[in-house]
């Protein structure tokens, strides 16, 4: 473990002193990023403060009890109930939202405590957030560490300085539930310039937070609200003697252990009042990760691309304490050697292109996520499906940690006990466990809907993927009965495609089609009765990321296969036949862009030797779903997968199977992009005459020859060299080529 660490330390020394055709220090990658996109609509990004990767999203409050507020914060209001210390991007279920706190000056009446806030006067960027509340003259920053807050509020008028704190309220489905989320509340004021405390609360998952809550000014108690009835935690107002202009600084830092594990987290990332020094600090600390990939385009592709990024590198989140403890799913504390427990682990979302990307932008990230879920798996009996705070919340289908261990391993990755990794792969894919019955799966060779009466078909699929997987690891470890086991698992896709009307269907127990089929007809995650897993047939036939060609077989071959495809992206939406699922959005046709099964369909279309529609509907994509305002997300950002499509996709490839390390061409869409890679190596990517019209990639060039085929191989990227895409106008359109 010791080299492990210094090997670590000496990756992370590299990256901050390499250097591409400029003097890395000078350029500003992250000027380019605005926190704002994705805030409004279905995007659910939070506008706040963080550091790369870390516990603490300190980001303002508009809302908190639907769907539209699952990160807190929505662009289109006009004010906040505060400034909390946790949330969630991107994703489509609330949770968090802890310790809220709200700046007035004076008196507020009727106790509804909210404030307008002024959105000429509004900022962000990584690592710090402001904006003016003008009905109470206080101009309000944040800023942030791994594990703590920083905020300073300016209050500029004469009025009594005053800070509400509301330690019940938190993000969640339903007003009912701010009253029932707290289950355990402990706060102590030790002195008159700290509040420490500790609670336990039940929302998406039932966790522990601890706290410490610091001022740079003394306070008083000016009112203690009134427990409402069910509710454990209070809410209060605190007064400080300030003049007109001064600022009162606030810090919090949390632990998932201890009251002692957040002051350490005080003390050693955060320990002097200077919040211009830390505001500047965690911008540089973007600002360095941002620089390992610069790119060259317009300024608003520069925006949506380091935004992206941004976006990326949110989560997952190190929930460990400065000295390597924290609290795992079955609520023990173990500590990390490395310092690192990761979570936020969105794996139905994150494996198809958020993880692969991590390969080659944060490896020294890579062997600490994997050993992540390898804790998980020793602590709970398999490995993660969706993890929030070190707990399980079983969100979605499918046993994804797998890819991603497995794709991490085939790349050489080796900071992990390959022994220990595989095991804990097959006894997740051979020990039944909630949403995995394998000895229905195995008895059947799918999930019959009669037995899994909710998104039978879409589990299946899922499970096929990941028995590819297995047995991968499987042959790299002479494991030879296993790889063929799970190989014919693997390959139980083909049970529920239906040749007749050749899409993926249900069937039951005694081998029977589902009846009547409507393959537009779209189903919510669980739903009982319906087949799929947020979206319908014309979607999910395509989840077959394994084996293409197999799928183009099934089809009746590569024309009926691409004229399959083309009615995929020209059949309009039937809103009667549909119904409506709010997770399916981004519509080209029956493509949902919005909703993460379809991401890497766009790109089948090469096995079908018609490149040229891929390339078409990338530069559609990037048109229409990925624009630079606040709505301009077609739909969850979903902890970063949805921006890693469009890195990937931007540099002219992407994952269509995300694991092993083969990525499908498509069409870049940036002049140039250089990623820096350890051992002071360089990967470019030129796309030569690329425009508005110059579209449609002619000719691939990698080192100066032609790329063989259209795959691109992890190996090619990491050795570092030149992949050249000369663009024209019109499309390759020789299917036979």
């Amino acid at each position: 473990m010791k080299n492990f660490i210094i090997g670590l330390l000496f990756l992370c020394g590299f990256y901050a002193c390499s250097s591409g055709k400029e003097n890395i220090s000078e350029v500003d990658c992250a000027q380019y990023v605005n926190p704002f996109i994705g805030n409004a609509d279905n995007g659910h990004t939070f506008p706040g403060a963080c550091a790369p990767f870390g516990m603490i999203q300190a980001s303002p409050e508009s809302g908190n009890a639907s769907w539209r507020y699952c990160s807190g914060f929505n662009y289109e209001d006009d004010e906040i109930f505060g400034f909390a210390q946790n949330h969630l991007n991107g994703t489509g279920c609330p949770d968090l939202g802890d310790i809220l706190m709200l700046p007035f000056s004076g008196i507020i009446e009727n106790r509804e405590y909210k404030a307008r806030i002024d959105k000429s006067r509004q900022t962000a960027r990584p690592g710090y957030y402001a904006v003016t509340l003008p009905d109470f003259g206080i101009n309000a920053e944040v800023t942030a560490t791994e594990h703590t807050a920083f905020y300073r509020y300016t209050y500029q008028n004469d009025e009594e300085a005053n800070l509400f704190i509301d330690l019940q309220s938190g993000l969640v489905t339903s007003p009912q539930g701010i009253r029932d989320r707290v289950l355990f509340s402990d706060m102590q004021m030790p002195d008159g310039r700290t509040i420490t405390g500790h609670n336990e609360t039940n929302g998406w998952v039932r966790r522990h937070f601890y706290y410490v809550i610091a001022f740079d000014k003394s306070y008083k108690v000016k009112e203690m609200l009134p427990v409402r009835e069910g509710e454990k935690a209070k809410r209060f107002v605190l007064s400080f003697d300030l003049k007109r202009g001064e600022a009162l600084q606030v810090k919090i830092a949390l632990s998932t252990v201890s009251v002692n594990g957040a002051k350490a987290s005080l003390q050693k990332e955060n320990p002097d009042w200077n919040f211009d020094k830390m505001k500047g600090e965690t911008y540089q600390r973007w600002n360095t990760l941002l620089q390992r990939v610069r790119v060259e385009g317009t300024d608003k592709q520069k925006t949506n691309f380091y935004t992206s990024l941004y976006h990326l590198y949110i989560q997952p989140n190190n929930i460990a304490d400065t000295d390597g403890r924290y609290r795992g799913v079955n609520d023990s504390v173990s500590t990390s050697p490395s310092g690192e427990y990761y979570s936020t682990l969105s794996l139905w979302d994150t494996y198809r292109a958020a993880h692969p990307l991590y390969t080659i932008l944060t490896p020294e990230r890579v062997n600490g996520m994997v050993n992540s879920m390898l804790a998980h798996h020793k602590a709970y009996g398999y490995l993660p499906i969706w993890t929030l705070w070190g707990k399980e919340n079983y969100c979605m289908i499918g046993n994804h940690a797998i890819p991603v261990i497995v794709d991490a391993y085939l790349k050489g990755f080796d900071g992990f006990d390959k022994r220990e990794a595989y095991k804990a792969i097959k006894e997740s894919s051979t020990l039944s466990h909630r949403n995995s019955d394998w000895e229905v799966y195995n008895k059947y060779g799918y999930y019959p809907f009669d037995i899994m009466t909710a998104e039978s078909v879409s589990k299946t699929l899922e499970s096929a993927y990941d028995d590819y997987c297995v047995a991968q690891m499987a042959k790299s470890l002479d494991e030879m009965w296993d790889f063929e086991y799970f190989m014919k698992r693997s390959g139980y896709y083909k049970n529920l495609f239906d040749p007749e009307t050749k899409f993926m269907r249900g069937k039951d127990s005694k081998g029977n089609w589902r009846t009547p089929f409507r393959a537009m007809r779209l189903f919510h995650a669980g739903e009982v009765g319906g087949d799929f897993t947020e979206g319908n047939s014309w979607q999910y036939t395509w989840h077959v990321q394994q084996d293409v060609e197999g799928l183009i077989e099934l089809m009746g071959g590569k024309d009926a296969f691409a004229n399959k495809l083309d009615s995929l992206f020209t059949l309009e939406a039937n809103p009667q036949e549909m119904g409506e699922v709010l997770d399916v959005t981004g519509l080209i046709g029956q493509y949902a862009h919005g909703n993460e099964p379809s991401h890497h369909v766009i790109y089948l279309y090469n096995y079908a030797n018609r490149p040229w529609k891929t390339q078409e509907l990338v530069r559609e994509v990037f048109d229409r779903f990925y624009l630079d305002k606040p709505n301009g997300l077609c739909g969850n950002d979903d902890c970063g997968q949805m921006s890693a499509w469009y890195i990937f996709s931007a540099m002219g490839f992407y994952p269509v199977n995300p694991c092993g390390g083969e990525y499908v061409i498509g069409a870049p869409q940036l002049e140039e992009v250089i990623i820096d890679l350890p051992d002071r190596k360089q990967f470019t990517v030129k796309a030569i005459n690329l425009s508005e019209t110059n579209k449609y990639v002619g000719t691939v060039l990698l080192n100066g020859k032609p790329l063989k085929g259209f795959i691109l191989h992890h190996s090619d990227i990491m050795k570092g060299g030149l992949l050249e895409f000369v663009m024209k106008s019109q499309p390759d359109n020789n299917k036979s080529k």
